[in-house]
């Protein structure tokens, strides 16, 4: 049997969680076709033990994992990927052309990522990121095809959220993988089966306009369903893509208003965002209190003012 944090959809679709920070932040998601695996998206290195059992109760060997994929390289996308290589002598990483090379040698990662957390936190969360093996690594492009054990899988550019991220459509199952880039949402703020969906603008490359041509490149591809690593399932893209938009704008509004400079501007970005997505929230109906509210969206607040400020800062006026 596979853990209790693990929920099976159609077509060997499994949503695991990469239990990072909280239950139901970020998920991995496996792809299991006749006895082979994938694994998308691969959260830090103490997701890998929970990871391999929940594929050894699917019957899946180490050995059987024939690609592990990565969205973006952020690292609770992929901070385990190479952890997930030296486990799975068979696998291959497939990775967008941007962001392989830092997977390969992930000193420059590294150093992003403590710029944004700090070492304390960045060690607590992470450890030590493991290099991939060059020759076990996959540059998929766009319009890139995967052949995952006569599945097809192909591969999206979606710049916006990170100029190193893709998309996958796996043509069996008629849905996305989408990272970051067809926004977050959280299965805490469902209503009636109705997802909440609002964008992430983490730092360094968030892009509103190429952010925005992305998730219309998505919807293109009239799928089912989208897996988003933040978090599970959710169907009727149609529907929630004009919310995504929206926010987009809103969120850049805010950000060219943002007063001050430094921790002031900062602090006060992010109450405005706060305060807009509690708005949200109300329209959609949620009735969590305001305080559970704020607590599921706290890091994405703070992470999110963080790459809208980067982006106004860089942004050609």
């Amino acid at each position: 049997m596979t853990p209790v944090n693990a929920r099976h959809h159609p077509h060997g679709i499994v949503t695991l969680d990469a239990e990072y920070l909280r239950p139901g932040l970020a998920a991995i998601h496996l792809i299991v076709e006749r006895g082979r695996a994938a694994i998308v998206d691969t959260g830090t290195n103490a997701a890998v033990p929970h990871t391999l059992a929940a594929l050894a109760g699917l019957g899946v060997a180490p050995e059987a994992v024939d690609f592990v994929i990565v969205t973006h390289v952020h690292l609770d996308h992929a901070g385990a990927a190479g952890a997930f290589l030296a486990a799975c002598p068979n696998a291959k990483l497939v990775a967008h052309p941007r962001g392989a090379r830092h997977l390969i040698d992930p000193s420059k990662l590294v150093r992003g990522s403590i710029a944004v957390y700090g070492e304390a936190v960045f060690h607590a969360l992470y450890g030590e990121i493991v290099p991939a093996p060059v020759e076990r690594v996959i540059e998929a492009d766009d319009g890139f095809v995967l052949d995952f054990n006569g599945r097809r899988l192909e591969f999206i550019d979606t710049p916006g959220h990170a100029r190193h991220h893709f998309c996958i459509h796996d043509l069996a199952s008629n849905s996305l993988f989408t990272g970051d880039t067809f926004g977050i949402s959280y299965r805490e703020f469902d209503v009636d089966g109705r997802p909440f969906i609002f964008p992430t603008t983490t730092p360094v490359q968030f892009e509103p306009d190429a952010l925005h041509a992305s998730i219309d490149r998505l919807i293109a591809r009239n799928a089912a369903a989208a897996y988003l690593t933040h978090y599970g399932r959710i169907e009727n893209l149609p529907a929630l893509a004009p919310d995504l938009h929206a926010l987009i704008d809103e969120f850049v509004a805010l950000a060219l208003a943002a007063p001050g400079a430094g921790a002031a501007r900062q602090d006060g970005l992010k109450l405005a965002l706060g305060d807009l997505l509690m708005a949200r929230l109300r329209a959609h109906g949620c009735g969590l209190d305001e305080s559970t509210c704020r607590d599921l969206l706290a890091n994405d607040v703070e992470l999110n003012s963080q790459g809208l400020l980067d982006w106004r800062d860089r942004a050609p006026r």
